[in-house]
């Protein structure tokens, strides 16, 4: 059964004018939110921002994060792993991506702790792939850390901004079933990506959606408002009989009013889907 969760911050207001961070001063409440919201999970997000009230690398923040998800019944099933935007595991020194990689072993662990089943490492914008020597990095990079993350069952989604063909191929590289990739819907709006093409070259590997709508070239939009092709998104999820979740990253409403927001735009994805 599908399961729909949001990403982690847009329950509450954006903090410090943000589209999308880890929210310091509210991540608890968003357990609450979320439950009154009718939704089943929460994208953690971990970035450069969130450092220092992040819980999820702190003494006891498991432990309290355990405890809300319990408290609530608002699940904790993926990890946007956002850091890597920030500190890139490319283009960097070997003493850099050495510590980088330490870094994303310890949001694995978390991970398994928390019962989630998947982190989406973005490599877009900041972090994305331009050239063959820096997808040979990103390869050898992902050499290192699956097998860790194949012990501890957790998969690792590639959110990236190449073509069709190109994600296709890389892929082809490293082809490991703890290797999957995160469809955002918004982004391959903007880049004028296709979705048929999109799921017919790499549809087999999409192991996670984020539900978003993008104006081409520009920002996100309200759903439904911009160029994703989200019917045509829904026929290939049906084609491709997908089991995986669908995380909603939409545009942000009126501040204060989240909750009656991720509502509606929930609503909106479930008809989209032909869900009930």
């Amino acid at each position: 059964m599908a399961k729909f969760g949001s990403m982690q911050g847009r329950l509450v207001p954006p903090e410090d004018g943000r589209l999308q961070s880890f929210p310091r001063e509210r991540w608890r409440d968003e357990f609450g939110l979320a439950k009154a919201a009718g939704l089943d999970y929460i994208e953690w997000i971990y970035d450069a921002y969130g450092l220092g009230a992040n819980p999820i690398l702190e003494p006891n923040g498991v432990s309290a994060m355990l405890e809300l998800k319990q408290g609530t019944g608002v699940e904790l099933r993926s990890m946007c792993a956002d850091y890597f935007m920030d500190y890139p595991l490319l283009r960097c020194t070997t003493e850099e991506c050495s510590a980088r990689l330490d870094r994303l072993f310890q949001l694995i662990d978390a991970a398994q702790q928390l019962g989630m089943n998947r982190i989406v490492l973005p490599f877009v914008d900041a972090s994305a792939m331009n050239t063959e020597d820096e997808m040979e990095a990103v390869v050898k990079v992902l050499r290192v850390a699956l097998p860790f993350a194949r012990k501890s069952g957790i998969e690792l989604h590639l959110e990236a901004s190449l073509s069709a063909q190109a994600f296709a191929a890389f892929l082809q590289r490293i082809p490991d079933p703890m290797l999957k990739v995160n469809y955002d819907s918004g982004n391959s709006a903007s880049l004028g990506y296709a979705v048929k093409e999109e799921f017919a070259a790499y549809g087999k590997a999409v192991g996670s959606i984020h539900i978003k709508d993008r104006k081409r070239g520009a920002s996100t939009v309200p759903l439904g408002t911009g160029a994703a092709e989200l019917t045509g998104l829904a026929e290939c999820v049906r084609e491709a009989q997908y089991k995986g979740d669908f995380t909603l990253q939409v545009a942000r409403g009126t501040a204060g009013e989240e909750v009656a927001w991720a509502k509606q735009n929930l609503a909106y994805t479930k008809k989209l889907l032909h869900i009930d």
